[in-house]
């Protein structure tokens, strides 16, 4: 069995390794490794890692005993805020995770089930979240080297399963769940004999109708967002899914978390007008915004929309709890009269519906970026061009 260097655990290895967090690495190679048992190559995989995961999981940056694998493994994990979310979804009982990879969310499962089963195909890997595990003291994870699959088919029934496939083919992204490594279209009848809940995870990018095409009995998608980044994609899938189809837009930072939830239905049968701009403005968060319910946003927030296509919002009073960036307008301009307006040179530009993007416009009319303000380029309910020049709230 493949195994990563237990030397790296050494005290003084260690330390030698959290010293040197800030030294440029390729210096630090020329010079060579301090110690017999431990290559420089070892000792670099390890600080660059440990560096990649200040923000993304800082429980294990400032855990004793982690061990990091090479940068392919720790760009394809999930970070320690969504790991956690996707914990709350989990049933009680044991779980299996078909993809366990460097085990961010194996190790955010272990605080809810029973017992977490981490599948990986890389011994070495294996080994590693092992060992991480150790670290944290989760005496509750078994892992399983070698093929899931063959895994699942010998395995019980389990309470939930959890896959991240693989979103690689040939060195080419990929989106469509068919497309992915394993190919959960085929397999998610097994994943549906083999647990009560199956959680499949989807790259951000994929449309969520495209997604509902290929799965059957989804019950939930969640779409995750960190700092108003659209990260993840959760397709639920149940033996009896509750109806109708929930969609969670679950918004997450490292202060709080919001869950706002809508319905296909509510959205699709609901008319509502458009509005000329009013004192306050607002641009959603990037998990609304991939959700595509528009209309159904006015109704949650009373807020009123300034066009079909432009997916901004205002009203007459401050609505504090809007999910997004809220903005006090200070001046409305038609975007023809922009050019004599007098309008600020520095300022963030955002354009919705509109014919410029934003570094033409910043070219056109000499505007730097950056500062306190804010320039909206979008097209109103009249279908008119307009600029609104906002501060955030």
């Amino acid at each position: 069995m493949s195994d990563f260097n237990p030397e790296l655990l050494q005290k003084k290895v260690q330390d030698f390794i959290n010293k040197n967090l800030k030294t440029d690495v390729t210096k630090l190679i020329l010079k060579g490794s301090p110690f017999p048992k431990v290559s420089v190559k070892e000792i670099a995989t390890q600080i660059e890692g440990k560096n990649r995961t200040e923000k993304k999981l800082p429980t294990w940056f400032k855990t004793d005993g982690i061990i990091y694998p090479p940068k392919l493994n720790l760009e394809q994990t999930s970070s320690e805020i969504t790991a956690k979310y996707k914990a709350q979804l989990i049933k009680n009982g044991d779980l299996i995770d078909l993809t366990g990879g460097f085990g961010v969310d194996s190790m955010a499962f272990a605080d809810m089930a029973k017992t977490v089963y981490h599948c990986e195909l890389d011994a070495e890997l294996s080994a590693i979240v092992a060992q991480n595990a150790k670290a944290f003291g989760k005496d509750n994870v078994q892992f399983i080297i070698g093929d899931s699959q063959k895994f699942l088919n010998q395995s019980k029934k389990t309470s939930t399963i959890y896959i991240d496939p693989s979103r690689r083919q040939e060195n080419q992204r990929v989106f469509l769940f068919k497309d992915c490594e394993p190919n959960v279209v085929e397999n998610q009848a097994l994943y549906l004999k083999k647990a009560d809940k199956v959680i499949i995870k989807a790259a951000p990018m994929l449309d969520i109708s495209a997604g509902l095409k290929e799965l059957e009995n989804v019950g939930e998608v969640h779409i995750v967002s960190v700092n108003n980044e659209c990260k993840e994609l959760l397709y639920v899938l149940e033996n009896k899914p509750k109806t109708p189809l929930k969609v969670v837009c679950a918004l997450l930072n490292k202060h709080q978390e919001r869950k706002i939830t809508f319905g296909f239905e509510d959205e699709k049968n609901l008319e509502i007008q458009y509005f000329s701009v009013k004192q306050y403005f607002y641009e959603p968060d990037a998990a609304i915004l991939k959700s595509g319910f528009f209309k159904s946003l006015t109704q949650k927030f009373n807020v009123q929309k300034v066009n079909a296509n432009t997916h901004l919002y205002t009203s007459e009073e401050l609505v504090k709890d809007f999910p997004g960036k809220a903005f006090k307008i200070l001046k409305i301009i038609k975007f023809n009269n922009f050019s004599s307006a007098k309008a600020i040179k520095k300022a963030n530009i955002v354009t919705r519906n509109f014919t410029l993007k934003p570094e033409e416009i910043k070219k056109q009319f000499k505007i730097k970026d950056g500062g306190d303000d804010f320039l909206f380029f979008f097209t109103d309910y009249k279908e008119q061009p307009k600029v609104v020049w906002a501060k955030k709230i």
